[in-house]
């Protein structure tokens, strides 16, 4: 492990962001740009390689340690998505050909890679859960759910990198306390490989003209790694950590992507039509700046992950894990539908402490 810590770490880091340099060159002549429309109110074309970009390092990765996970495979699968989501950069693919694509992937991992939830250990009460033909049906809607959830997440700028990074550094640390070495070291290379790409996503320290999204190819890619990886950790005969726990350490994409959906099909609309009432725009509608409301999205991810880290290394009880998610989750959707009546009331409560104030102030004044 310590040896990812110093030179490799730095030439994982440059090789990341001579990537986005050179691949930023490349969507410029093809055209691989995201332009500004009435949902996207960012200034100018800015090129859509992120994903392809941190995808070449990992890439590189597996070339050099391919016993991490079942690496032809999982490239198999990536590239398919990698593929199909730059020409839905390009064409805007409708649903029904992405979630063909997303099944498609889902089928080679299964049965490909053998890779699939097939346990689910003590999640509902005390007691394996075996899964049998259920299993391919749950890791279907499974996988698909968090190709998507990873997707709707990418609002703003620097969120769904940092998302990524706190779901993936989480899972490097439970790879590792279970001596799952090559899997915590490929956790890690993504980790390293995303910064590069946030500082271009934020401007930093390049500036605006050097911006960089991930696009969709990039967004369904980390989606389907994490899942991967989190199947991987938690199914077999040598387990890394609970399939609750993964639940934990990506808890605000799939809490958002959830919420999301139920509000939309009570809407009757499709569960996977844009809208603006995720999580980011919500906390901007609010009066969140964009590097205000990144940084709380981001502390909340990280008090998820510890909670499930946490729970994970003390050995609390798969159920009650489980129980304690779809209450947060439960508390969440209460909330993101009431938002609006929420915020009136603690206004209103915070306007009259602000008159109480005033006026017991007022008050002294007079009677002195």
């Amino acid at each position: 492990m310590n040896e990812i810590l110093f030179f490799p770490a730095v030439l994982i880091f440059f090789s990341s962001f001579l990537s986005l340099l050179f691949f930023r060159k490349v969507a410029k002549v093809i055209n691989l740009v995201d332009v500004p429309t009435s949902r996207k109110a960012h200034q100018g074309e800015v090129p859509l390689v992120g994903g392809l970009s941190i995808f070449i390092v990992v890439l590189g990765f597996l070339m050099i340690t391919p016993t991490a996970i079942s690496a032809p495979i999982y490239v198999l699968c990536a590239l398919i998505l990698l593929i199909m989501g730059v020409v839905d950069d390009y064409l805007d693919l409708s649903f029904k050909v992405r979630l063909f694509g997303q099944l498609l992937v889902t089928l080679i991992m299964m049965y490909g890679a053998d890779l699939y939830l097939h346990a689910l250990h003590n999640v509902l009460m005390p007691g394996e859960i075996n899964l049998g033909l259920l299993g391919p049906v749950l890791t279907v809607i499974v996988v698909v759910g968090a190709i998507n959830s990873f997707n709707m997440i990418d609002g703003i700028d620097g969120l769904l990198g940092c998302m990524s990074i706190v779901t993936f550094a989480s899972m490097a640390l439970l790879f590792y306390l279970s001596s799952a070495i090559d899997s915590s070291l490929l956790c890690i290379v993504v980790v390293i490989a995303t910064l590069p790409y946030i500082f271009m996503n934020l401007g930093v320290p390049l500036g605006q003209k050097f911006k960089i999204f991930m696009g969709d190819a990039g967004s369904t890619v980390i989606g389907f790694t994490v899942v991967w990886m989190l199947i991987e950790g938690s199914q077999g005969e040598v387990v890394s950590f609970s399939p609750v726990t993964g639940l934990w350490v990506a808890a605000i994409p799939i809490m958002d992507a959830v919420s999301t959906i139920i509000r939309r099909l009570k809407k009757g609309q499709s569960p996977f039509k844009p809208d603006r009432e995720h999580l980011h725009h919500i906390l901007q509608r609010l009066g969140f700046g964009p590097k205000e409301t990144l940084l709380v999205i981001i502390i909340a991810a990280c008090s998820f992950a510890f909670v499930g880290i946490v729970g994970d290394i003390l050995d609390v009880p798969e159920y009650m894990m489980l129980y304690g998610f779809i209450f947060c989750q439960l508390v969440y959707h209460f909330i993101m539908t009431r938002i609006w009546r929420v915020t009136v009331i603690i206004r209103r409560f915070l306007g009259i402490s602000k008159r109480q104030k005033a006026c017991r102030k007022n008050s002294k004044i007079q009677q002195s």
